[in-house]
């Protein structure tokens, strides 16, 4: 089905705006100097020294670093190499990532807010009002949140065997499975429960999680550059991950599981830049809103990054918060940060008390899958949050000056680092 059987309904329910004034598109974020949004820029460009060390030491091949306070842009650069094999091609800032599990917040949790927002699921629900099928084996209980916090007593993953007849059978099979423990009683990091809360999605929407992510959230930001399955022109700028059948893997998603449902999952398949991401961390930090277009209610947000007790530390709806899963966080944001990591090398953290937020984009399994980013980008969560300074002027998050407005290290180039 192509189309939301939802989503005229919920637009005019939401007041939900397709556009800025006029139905313009938003525009991505203003660039400024790091003074107009209270930080250091000499603190900033710490941050190249410590992507040169990660290059050096092969834990990536290149990466993309954005840092956003006060509604601005602040840093962006892009590192090294998007592709070394076959080929060498530079990274640029423009460059298109495989964002892999980052798709759980981004994608999925946001949607699902959406339709609790619509009053079409509430987070107390069982899943299987909305999914009969899953109720069986002992799972008729477990709740839309438990699946949204990694409490909903499923596996981590199920056998890649299970997805091998198609999207239809895999949703089949994964109703078939027992738990794996007591619902509500231990953290499981699981790729399965955002499977299932993706079907969930296109049960009650009556369209799949691709359509109705972008229809409700993506294009309403102007996130034109964010969602599944990319076009053959924005393949052309994605970052090249490993092999699948002696075919490098350049804007197809690289989770064998999303793989076989089509490149449509809850778990994984989002595809997006630096700058789109940086639309949607502003969109959180504005309880919902950006440049003049909400997607999402003040208190939805508030329910949504909310951190929440877990057998293992904290999480929130669809966010990590402190578990054994935050090595990319950073010890200087503040309690209230949030974020999530991806398998590809992808990192987002948003610290609504610092009103930052930074992106941190690479294709660290390329080319052997052997890269490793995320304690180097807990170190450029450091330098972020320690680059604050707002004792001079410019930081109270007004507009943008036309000078602040010029792009930092030529966005739509490279800035390639080489290894010292």
């Amino acid at each position: 089905m192509t189309h939301c059987r939802l989503l005229v309904v919920s637009i005019v329910l939401a007041g939900f705006r397709p556009g800025g004034a006029g139905g313009e598109q938003p525009p991505k974020l203003p660039h400024a100097e790091a003074h107009a949004a209270g930080m250091d820029a000499a603190r900033l460009d710490a941050i190249d020294g410590v992507v040169a060390e990660g290059l050096r030491q092969g834990r990536m091949p290149g990466c993309v670093v954005l840092v956003g306070r006060h509604g601005k842009v602040v840093f962006l650069r892009a590192y090294g190499y998007r592709q070394v094999e076959p080929d060498k091609a530079p990274m640029t800032t423009d460059t298109l990532f495989d964002l892999a599990s980052l798709t759980k917040p981004i994608a999925t949790a946001t949607s699902v807010m959406r339709l609790v927002e619509q009053g079409s699921v509430a987070l107390d629900d069982p899943v299987a009002r909305h999914v009969p099928e899953f109720g069986r084996n002992g799972k008729q209980h477990v709740t839309v949140e438990q699946l949204l916090l990694h409490q909903g007593g499923l596996v981590a993953a199920n056998s890649l065997r299970d997805y091998r007849d198609g999207p239809e059978k895999a949703i089949e099979r994964i109703c078939e499975l027992p738990l794996h423990v007591a619902p509500g009683t231990r953290f499981v990091y699981s790729d399965v429960g955002y499977i299932v809360l993706a079907e969930m999605v296109r049960r009650v929407a009556g369209c799949d999680l691709h359509a109705f992510s972008r229809e409700q959230i993506f294009r309403p930001l102007g996130m034109a550059e964010t969602g599944f399955l990319p076009s053959e022109t924005r393949r052309r700028r994605a970052a090249t991950t490993q092999q699948r059948d002696g075919r490098w893997m350049q804007g197809e998603v690289h989770d064998p599981r999303a793989h076989l449902l089509e490149g449509i999952a809850g778990h994984a398949g989002l595809f997006a830049t630096a700058e789109d991401l940086a639309v949607y961390a502003q969109m959180l930090l504005g309880s919902g809103e950006y440049a003049g277009v909400r997607v999402l209610k003040p208190e939805t947000v508030a329910t949504m990054t909310t951190p929440r007790p877990v057998s293992s530390g904290r999480r929130a709806l669809g966010w990590d918060v402190r578990t054994g899963y935050s090595s990319s966080r950073g010890e200087r944001l503040s309690e209230r940060a949030f974020g999530h990591g991806g398998f590809t090398g992808t990192v987002l953290w948003i610290d609504p008390e610092l009103d930052l937020f930074l992106v941190f984009l690479s294709n660290r399994v390329h080319p052997d899958g052997k890269g490793a980013v995320n304690p180097l980008a807990g170190k450029i969560a450091i330098l972020a949050a320690s680059a604050i300074d707002d004792s001079g002027g410019g930081a109270s998050g007004g507009e943008a000056s036309d000078e602040d407005r010029r792009p930092i290290r030529t966005p739509a180039g490279t800035v390639p680092v080489s290894a010292p």
